[in-house]
């Protein structure tokens, strides 16, 4: 009989790994935890009136917001640069980091099943990015938010999780999974619902949140029609050359790669490269065109084999 796993060990075993996925996740959950610490002891060395009224903690996490939350305000925004990449990974409430974390969990699970690591982490700061360009361009833009432009912020990583979970939908939109009380769905019907919900939410009094959302669904969207042709991610080459994992490891030359004994030239090394990634690129238009399950078994070994090469 099978020992059945706790869930205890299951959030260990994921997180020992240290991989994109579980990076993002626990530097969210770490900013979460820090900002909450922070104003917990702000509470405790205020006097009597600020705490009752909450002013100490409010005072530190408007510190904290300010600084790293993107701000709609083009002029404020233009000295504040870096707060297009922090605010994608801040969050106050308990509700607001928790929602986001577990979408983030649930379908980057499923998108690093055919897509790699490096492409995970990709889709998700880039579609931060495009979430931060399309909060910031409507506040300028449409006459409504007007008044609300000079002090108004966005924060949070839902652009950046809705990304993934749209780029992944449309990767293999007939990916099924079991949901509550509802059954079977494929995952492109949960996408579309969201998206759907974020465009009925757009007089709400979270717009600017809405269509930060909708900024990282059309990356997302995008991202999926990209593949394979262009691949965003290989922008990210340049930081995965300092990968600490690999610091100090020296890299085999080309020429010692083998086959049946004999070393490869690199017009052989190249030759294969390229059938290998024409196999690939074959195997990704089958799965647009009839989806996973039409797939062969080798088929899926070899796409699962390609994506771990990719890690």
């Amino acid at each position: 009989m099978f020992q059945q796993v706790s869930p205890i060990e299951r959030i260990k075993i994921f997180f020992k790994r240290r991989e994109e996925l579980q990076v993002l996740i626990l530097i969210n959950l770490f900013l979460w935890f820090g900002i909450a610490l922070v104003s917990n002891f702000a509470f405790l060395f205020s006097g009597p009136e600020a705490a009752s009224s909450g002013t100490a903690k409010e005072v530190v996490r408007n510190l904290i917001t300010d600084a790293l939350a993107v701000p709609a305000n083009t002029g404020v925004l233009i000295n504040k640069p870096w707060t297009i990449l922090t605010y994608m990974f801040l969050q106050i409430d308990f509700l607001h980091i928790l929602f986001n974390m577990l979408w983030l969990y649930w379908f980057g699970v499923i998108f690093i099943q055919y897509l790699s690591q490096k492409q995970l982490l990709a889709t998700y700061i880039f579609g931060g990015i495009a979430g931060a360009v399309f909060y910031v361009a409507a506040f300028n833009f449409f006459p409504v938010f007007s008044l609300a432009r000079e002090s108004a912020v966005a924060l949070g990583a839902s652009a950046s999780v809705l990304a993934i979970v749209v780029a992944i939908a449309f990767y293999v939109p007939d990916y099924t999974v079991n949901m509550l009380f509802i059954g079977p769905l494929k995952i492109k019907y949960i996408a579309l619902i969201t998206i759907l919900i974020d465009l009925m939410m757009l007089s709400s009094g979270n717009a600017g949140g809405h269509i930060a959302h909708l900024g990282g669904a059309l990356w997302g969207f995008a991202y999926a029609k990209m593949l394979p042709g262009f691949d965003p991610a290989r922008l990210l080459n340049p930081f995965y050359r300092f990968d600490l994992k690999n610091r100090g490891k020296k890299k085999s030359a080309r020429f010692k790669v083998h086959k049946g004994g004999k070393p490869l030239s690199d017009d052989e090394y190249n030759r294969q490269k390229v059938l290998r990634q024409q196999k690939i690129d074959s195997i990704l238009e089958k799965i647009s065109r009839s989806g996973y399950d039409s797939l062969s078994k080798e088929e899926k070994e070899i796409l699962f084999s390609n994506s771990q090469q990719k890690q």
